[in-house]
Parts: structure tokens; C-alpha cells; sequence
């Protein structure tokens, strides 16, 4: 896996303004003379690529870039003069660019839209160093002006909007392979999305095709969507993506792609999602760290077919697990911060404001399964966790692949059941106080809150049902949470396991036929109870 945590550290360092000179005017990037475009076109562009042997993106010098390190970047700042539709120009957000460096080695062409039409004209943005305030001490200073320079982009706020889009965090950024984020609606980063995964946590490393080129039109005004169109390329895939950028109170994306592969691929990762967890109250070693949580997500939500709405908590295994929930016409999936809590995690970085990701389909995406990726780590820098939608059909060389989704950024899931939901999971030492606690048994509390639960008759308990894929259970009991918050519930049980294996779990609450929750799924990793926890 690439270090998502230390990318995102770059780009932010590289983001920031206060060494941005004051306004000065509307100079726009230089553009090259207009081509023709439409998303036909693009679209046929890619199936060309995949039918010719793949070639890397250009790279200006490696032994300079390579040289371009984390405070080297940093000091690369974008002067908002050249930025792509600023204050003189049409659209209502402005873009503005980031430069190669140690962990963005390739250059991404970038051209101006001025339609979407099939008459639409594109004009190339031409790099010239003066985009951006280098150094004279810089490594950067001793690259060329070609091949260019430009590794990704950001979508500023709005021009004449609350806030001063030349100094505001970006609302969407692209940068390194096929990676993306947007801004949630509580004002944070975090999670990425990607264009593609290829047999992510395979024996193998893992492949990752870049965006090689985008394509932007102007949104008329903040309300409307701003459009972008993308190339991506790799070894063995060749794509044309369409995003459709709404600002909502958080970011919507309206996402087309069309994929066209060169060889085999035994795992395809559509509509992928990736995050950091490394670990929350489930399980934590003492002295571990001096912080309560440290999770970008907290858990894999899923809607299937069929309408059951399950929740399954995060694990940082000792090894990489793959697990597979398989479906037919899935209705959503995604990667959820569900503890908003500050103290619950006490960091300057603000975990608790993490933005959820919600993959909705657009169309039928048929049979499959929603594939869950989690890695081991032993830190919070690295991006551990990846979800995404495995088809049933093999993909096979020459096959071409059609998608279409809508992309939520926000607080929380955009159709969230009305059942009660689980808030929490808890493990600890099995057995009862006062007696010797044996190995091979451990205690469960898995915590739910919703109205079905608060609407219960006084007196009224909600009935768990559990199943294990291997295991007993033992002193199953419910209780009302003691804090007065009405309807917050938690089961309480223990598990005895022999061996090591992986341990299935699925739990619900009802009371007599009418179901009450949501279903808890949750990945068991026995350990000694003197031990060190799994993946910790």
C-alpha cells in the first residue's frame, strides 16, 4: 500500500497560503491552442491505449525530483494569480495545481474546457515554473520547463463565496495515481477514494494506474456541478471517468467510468474506497498510545439487495485478511466515521470530523461482492483499509467495463436505516468477576441506539440473536445502557474459541418477530488473554 498518511501531510504542507503573495491580478494559466473533445472521443482514446502496449507517464528528472522531500514541497506554493478560472475568468471554482515532488514523480497534462458538448474545445495547460513561488535554494529550480511539472490539482471554493477561496482548504483535491478526496461536510479530509483497485492486498505487488489527464468545464454558478473528465492508464487497464462535482454541505460526485483492460485481473476493485484504522475502543494494548481512537473510519457499512442494513466494525489484523460480502444489486456501501466524540479521541487532527464515504450505485451492478481489505499497522500513517465492488464476471483481456455511482461525502450515510444502530464494540477479558479468567474466552459488548430500541414498553428487553462461524456462547444477557439516553442498548456475551482461526460473528436485536437493528458483522481474531491483541 502507498503511505496515504505522509501524502496527505505533502499535500497539505503544499497547501498552504501563508507564504501566498497578495492578489495580483488575472493572469490565468497560458494555455496551448484549442483540439477538439467530447466524452466519445475519450472514451474511444482509451480503448486505443488499451489495445497498444502501455508506456509510464512522463517524469521530469528523477534524481531531482526524488530530491524534492517533505519540506521541500511544502515550500512549492501555487500563486492563485495563475490559477485555472479565477476572478477573470468564467466558472464558478477556481482550480489551481501541485507541483512534482518525491512522492508525485509523474506528470498529469491538465486542459480547459470550454463546453461539454460534442463541439467542445480544450486547450492544454502549458507549465512554466513561474505558477509557482521556487526557490532559488530549491531542488525544484534545477528542473526544466518540459516535460511539465503539474502532479495533481485542487477545486478551490467558490469565488465570491463565505469564504476567501485563495486561503480556504480546497473542496476536492486529485493527486498521486488515481487517487481523490473531498471535503466532508464538517469541514475535514481524511478518507480517499480511487479511480481503480487492482488485487489490492494480493500475494503480489499491487498495481496503481494514474489519471494521466483531465479535463475541466466551467461550472456556471456554486450550485451548478463542476465537470471533469479523466484518463486513466496503467499496465493492465486503460479508462475514461466523468465526474459530475457538486458543493453540497458536503461534496456529491456523480461518477461514470468506462474500462477497457489489457490483461487479466484477478481481483477488479470498482468504486474503490480507502482508509486508515488503527485502533478504537474494540480493542487497544495498554501504553499503546496516549490517544483513546486514532481511525480515519470506524467501520464498513452496507444496504444490500435485499435491504438488510449491516455494519461491520474495522480490524487491524496481524496479516492482511480479505473478506467478501457477496450480493446482487447492492443499494450502497461505504467507509464510516460513526464516533463523533472529540474526547474520544483528544487530537489536534480532529478525528472525531472525519468525513464518511457512501458509494451509491447509479444502474445494475448485477451480482458480486463488496470486498473489505484491512492491513496491519502499527501507526496512523498509513492507509490500511480498502473496500470496493468485486463483479461475479471474471475480467478478462479485451473486456470493457461500464460503471456508474454517486460518491457522498458526508457526516454520516445519506439513506441510514431506521433501525438502531450499533455505536459501539467492545472486547475484554471472558468469565465473571471474582473467578480465574480462562484463556480462550472472550467478552463481548456490542452497543446499539436508535428509536425502534427506545420504544419499547418499560420492562420490555430486546431479545440478541447471534451466531458464530465456530465457538460457544455463554452468559448472553441485555441491558439498558446507564447513561438515560433513551434507547441505547448493549448485548453482552461470551464467545470460548479453541485455536487461533479467524471467528465469523453476526448479531441483531429483536423483540418477538419485529426486528429492531441493524446487523453487526464482526471479524474475531482469537488471542491469549495475557497476550499482545492481535495486529496491535
Amino acid at each position: 500500500m502507498l503511505d496515504r498518511r505522509s501524502l496527505l501531510k505533502l499535500a497539505l504542507a503544499a497547501q498552504a497560503v501563508a507564504g501566498m503573495p497578495a492578489w495580483a491580478g488575472t493572469a490565468g494559466p497560458r494555455l496551448g491552442p484549442p483540439q477538439s473533445f467530447s466524452y466519445d472521443w475519450l472514451k474511444e482514446h482509451a480503448r486505443a491505449l488499451a489495445a497498444a502496449p502501455y508506456r509510464e507517464p512522463p517524469r521530469p528528472d528523477p534524481t531531482i525530483v526524488q530530491s524534492i522531500e517533505y519540506d521541500a514541497y511544502g515550500k512549492l506554493h501555487f500563486k492563485p494569480e495563475y490559477a485555472l478560472f479565477n476572478e477573470g475568468e468564467p466558472g464558478a471554482f477556481p482550480i489551481t495545481f501541485m507541483h512534482v515532488g518525491q512522492y508525485f514523480p509523474k506528470t498529469v497534462r491538465m486542459y480547459a474546457l470550454d463546453g461539454s458538448g460534442p463541439d467542445a474545445r480544450a486547450r492544454e495547460v502549458i507549465y512554466d515554473p513561474d505558477y509557482f513561488t521556487i526557490a532559488k535554494d530549491s531542488p525544484a529550480a534545477r528542473l526544466p520547463p518540459q516535460p511539465s511539472c503539474i502532479a495533481g490539482f485542487w477545486v478551490r471554493e467558490a469565488k465570491g463565496g463565505a469564504e476567501d477561496w485563495r486561503k480556504a482548504e480546497p473542496w476536492v483535491t486529485f493527486l498521486g495515481a488515481s487517487y481523490f478526496r473531498a471535503k466532508g461536510e464538517l469541514g475535514q479530509v481524511g478518507a480517499s477514494a480511487r479511480g481503480i483497485a487492482i488485487t489490492p492486498g494480493g500475494n503480489g505487488p499491487e498495481e496503481f494506474p494514474d489519471f494521466t489527464a483531465f479535463w475541466f468545464v466551467p461550472a456556471p454558478s456554486a450550485s451548478d456541478p463542476m465537470t471533469i473528465y479523466a484518463l486513466l492508464d496503467g499496465p493492465s487497464l486503460a479508462g475514461a471517468f466523468r465526474f459530475l462535482l457538486r458543493r453540497t454541505k458536503g461534496v456529491v460526485m456523480d461518477i461514470e467510468k468506462t474500462l477497457f483492460l489489457r490483461q487479466p485481473i484477478d481481483r477488479i476493485g470498482l468504486a474503490p474506497l480507502t482508509s486508515m484504522f488503527w485502533y478504537s475502543e474494540t480493542v487497544k494494548q495498554t501504553g499503546m498510545d496516549w490517544r483513546p481512537e486514532v481511525h480515519d473510519s470506524d467501520g464498513l457499512a452496507m444496504w444490500t439487495g435485499t435491504g438488510e442494513h449491516i455494519w461491520r466494525p474495522l480490524n487491524n489484523p496481524a496479516h492482511t485478511v480479505i473478506s467478501s460480502f457477496l450480493d446482487t444489486h447492492p443499494r450502497g456501501f461505504g467507509l464510516l466515521q460513526r464516533d463523533r466524540q472529540f474526547d474520544h479521541y483528544l487530537d489536534g487532527v480532529r478525528y472525531d470530523l472525519r468525513p464518511s464515504m457512501w458509494v451509491e450505485p447509479l444502474g445494475d451492478w448485477g451480482s458480486g461482492a463488496v470486498e473489505l481489505v484491512e492491513l496491519p499497522t502499527d501507526d496512523e500513517i498509513n492507509d490500511n483499509i480498502v473496500t470496493y465492488w468485486c463483479p461475479i464476471k471474471p475480467a478478462r483481456a479485451g473486456d470493457r467495463i461500464e460503471l456508474a455511482y454517486r460518491l457522498h461525502w458526508l457526516a454520516d450515510e445519506p439513506y441510514p436505516t431506521p433501525l438502531g444502530r450499533c455505536i459501539a464494540t467492545r472486547l475484554g477479558r471472558g468469565g465473571q468477576p471474582g473467578q480465574p479468567r480462562p484463556d480462550g474466552v472472550r467478552k463481548f459488548m456490542v452497543e446499539f441506539l436508535g428509536a425502534p430500541l427506545a420504544r419499547l414498553p418499560y420492562g420490555v428487553k430486546p431479545d440478541p440473536v447471534l451466531w458464530s462461524s465456530r465457538g460457544k456462547f455463554s452468559y448472553v444477557f441485555m441491558e439498558a445502557v446507564p447513561d438515560d439516553v433513551p434507547g441505547h442498548w448493549r448485548a453482552q456475551f461470551d464467545l470460548t474459541v479453541d485455536g487461533n482461526d479467524p471467528v465469523e460473528m453476526r448479531l441483531f436485536l429483536k423483540a418477538g418477530d419485529e426486528v429492531l437493528t441493524e446487523t453487526w458483522l464482526y471479524q474475531y481474531h482469537p488471542f491469549k488473554s495475557d497476550a499482545r491483541p492481535v495486529g496491535y
